[in-house]
């Protein structure tokens, strides 16, 4: 079939006219349109005995503009690939059985999911259960026989009152909304549905899903059995006015004989993914102590044993955050993943203590910045299933194992051949406050040549506790092909270098983390082939409030994009949807009990400073940093008449900012214009 195509294409190519034009040519830089041809690989999940690797594939679709995910199979000895679901909806979370003979995930739904199962040897699959909305968590039993999962129970919606008896066929107004709840919206959901996350079991085989746990409290996965399937292990705030404490949970045992639960950690801070041990002696799960109530904190890695006695941290001398523990088959060690210097790894941590790094190079399946992440899973052998990639090539599919490491896939092969893409190149800065390091990376434009200058753009990451690293970021590679110079970097308060690190932002935020972004760019002018007229800045969500906050305190960059930012600290956290969280972490007091503590740290101080062309962009329905924030800005840039700009993404949240591939190339496209129109910093 295939010669017979290429026969009849070549055959019509003889018969064109000689008049005839001449194909268009590719474009050999990396541009907007190439965002719907991206792929990426996340969420692997190792077949017990390490014979087959699933995962789901994640594309854009050019005709509905969102993002679509698949589920796949890997060979890791061949890297042959089978698909398991393409049509449809999609399907997410894919989960073996635990003898590997049956695959369980969520097929996607117009409506909700479908909780399906799929027997390996005959390709039959059967729908277990139908239902309005995603569960989480899933999980086998140790038999094979039932699933647990975690999922909404509805609840009453709040009410005052009533409104009179409409006569019939009135139209009247849409009821009151009336709202009692602590959080009653997220970014990205909106309004939330009225209810309780609570743990289901059902029959493999299907049936009716059987509620285990009940309150008004929210339990949460990851969901660990007893090998003996007798009972299940969970996190959740079970305490009075929870909903004011988010960052507070411990670890729960459910007998399933009677669902009579047990709570196993006692502290405060937050206790949770727990992992039975393949014995069922010991279990595993992270946490820390939250009593200084700090920006940031270092999670660890516990053990304990199944009845909750004799709990010990196994990585209380290790410096970094370690999460996602799974049990190596001999139960003499568990697997956890960390970020290091922006780089996500995986190290495998003996009951002893003792570490060993066994996976690295991890990257996360988002295609727009170059934020650290990635996904993991572990077979019986002690074979390792990531998801690696770097500066020129989103996140594909690897396999570690004894022999080495494997690239199985390479998804975005046809899409960047002949491209012309930027690597990162690592940048040693050394900050101009305390002389400490900075870690940065410099993409440049394609067919650099250093003996010409070129504008410069400084990305800055949000959080702000995040960190980047060497990974794919289309929005830089857009900013490199459009001919800048691209340097982001992680400036103190970023994760992946410690505690004290990550901290020296704590109630200090922003502050000296300008002077490190300060000392990035001047680094960067330093090496040379940098048009010093033309620097420019932006940054998202804690970025975009420190571009704010640069522009404020100096008139250095020729333009500026503030994207999602904070502007007033004060309106940012009783508007946000985590208001419970982050005064009270981020400034330790409510606006009400340091006005000037909030003032002194909110760029809006230092908007009579600015000069700077400053365009704010924001998605209209973000909840995190909602749009008041930007407008807040843009009307007192207006006032001062600094030439600005309101861009707002329609339908966009916070964290959905870049969904759509559509909204990413404009908005892209739209800040490189902005900064065209500048060509030398205010005078």
């Amino acid at each position: 079939m295939r010669a017979l195509l290429l026969a009849t294409v070549a055959t019509c190519l003889l018969s064109l006219p000689a008049s005839a034009a001449p194909a268009e040519a590719r474009d050999p830089n990396f541009t907007g349109r190439d965002l719907f041809g991206l792929q990426s690989a996340s969420d692997p999940q190792f077949r017990p005995d390490g014979g087959q690797i699933a995962y789901v594939r994640i594309s854009n679709d050019i005709m509905t503009d969102k993002a679509r995910r698949t589920l796949w199979l890997v060979d890791p000895a061949t890297g042959a690939q089978s698909p398991v679901v393409t049509e449809g909806g999609g399907a997410v979370s894919p989960r073996w059985s635990p003898d590997g003979r049956k695959l369980a995930y969520l097929a996607l739904t117009p409506k909700g999911a479908e909780l399906t199962v799929r027997w390996m040897e005959t390709g039959r699959s059967a729908r277990i259960a139908s239902l309005d909305q995603a569960p989480g968590a899933i999980t086998w039993s140790p038999d094979g026989r039932s699933l647990a999962f975690t999922l909404l129970t509805p609840d009453s919606a709040a009410s005052l009152g009533a409104a009179p008896t409409k006569p019939e066929g009135a139209e009247w107004a849409a009821p009151l909304k009336v709202e009692t709840r602590v959080t009653f919206r997220a970014d990205g959901e909106g309004v939330l549905t009225p209810g309780f996350s609570h743990i289901f079991t059902v029959s493999a085989e299907g049936g009716t899903p059987r509620q285990r746990t009940f309150g008004k409290f929210d339990d949460f996965g990851p969901l660990s059995f007893s090998p003996d399937g007798k009972a299940l292990y969970f996190a959740a705030n079970r305490q009075s006015g929870w909903e004011r404490d988010p960052n507070e949970s411990e670890v729960f045992r459910l007998d399933l004989a009677g669902d009579a639960i047990t709570p196993l950690t006692r502290r405060i801070g937050p206790d949770q993914s727990p992992q039975v041990s393949p014995d069922g002696r010991l279990v595993a799960y992270v946490g820390y102590d939250d009593a200084r109530r700090r920006g940031y904190e270092n999670q660890r890695l516990y053990v304990m044993e199944a009845d909750g006695q004799n709990s010990r941290v196994l990585t209380g001398d290790f410096d970094r955050s370690v999460g996602s523990p799974s049990w190596s088959a001999d139960g003499r060690s568990i697997h956890v993943i960390f970020d290091d210097h922006g780089t996500n790894k995986v190290v495998r941590v003996g009951l002893d203590g003792k570490r060993t790094v066994v996976a690295e190079g991890l990257a996360g399946s988002d295609f727009d910045r170059p934020y650290s992440g990635g996904d993991y899973s572990l077979a019986r052998n002690g074979a390792v299933a990531i998801t690696s990639g770097d500066s020129t090539h989103p996140a594909d599919l690897a396999v570690v194992q004894a022999s080495g490491r494997k690239r199985l896939t390479d998804l975005n092969s046809d899409l960047l051949s002949g491209k012309t893409l930027s690597r990162a190149q690592p940048l040693a800065v050394t900050s101009s406050y305390d002389r400490k390091p900075i870690e940065a990376w410099l993409l440049t434009p394609p067919g650099f040549d250093p003996a010409k200058t070129y504008p410069l753009v400084l990305e800055i990451h949000g959080g702000p506790f995040s960190a980047y690293g060497p990974n794919f970021s289309a929005v830089d590679q857009l900013y490199a092909a459009a001919g800048y110079l691209v340097v982001y970097s992680n400036p103190r308060g970023s994760t992946s270098y410690g505690e004290a690190f990550a901290n020296e932002i704590d109630r200090n935020y922003p502050s000296h983390d300008y002077d490190d972004l300060m000392s990035v760019v001047d680094a960067v002018i330093a090496r040379g082939s940098v048009d010093t007229n033309r620097l420019y800045v932006t940054g998202g969500s804690g970025g975009g409030a420190l571009t704010a906050w640069i522009v404020g305190k100096t008139s250095r960059f020729a333009a500026a994009a503030t994207q999602k930012p904070v502007i007033n600290w004060a309106s940012e956290v009783l508007t946000t949807d985590g208001y419970a969280t982050m005064g009270p972490y981020w400034f330790g007091k409510a606006p009400w009990e340091d006005p000037q503590g909030y003032w002194a740290r909110s760029p809006l101080s230092l908007v009579g400073n600015v000069k700077t062309p400053t365009m704010v962009v924001v998605g209209e329905n973000d909840l995190r940093t909602p749009d008041s924030e930007a407008e807040q800005y843009y009307a007192a840039l207006q006032l001062r008449g600094v030439p600005t700009a309101l861009v707002k993404l329609p339908g966009a949240s916070h964290g959905g900012y870049a969904a759509r591939p559509s909204q990413s190339a404009a908005t892209t496209s739209a800040i490189i214009a902005w900064f065209e129109r500048y060509k030398a910093p205010p005078r």
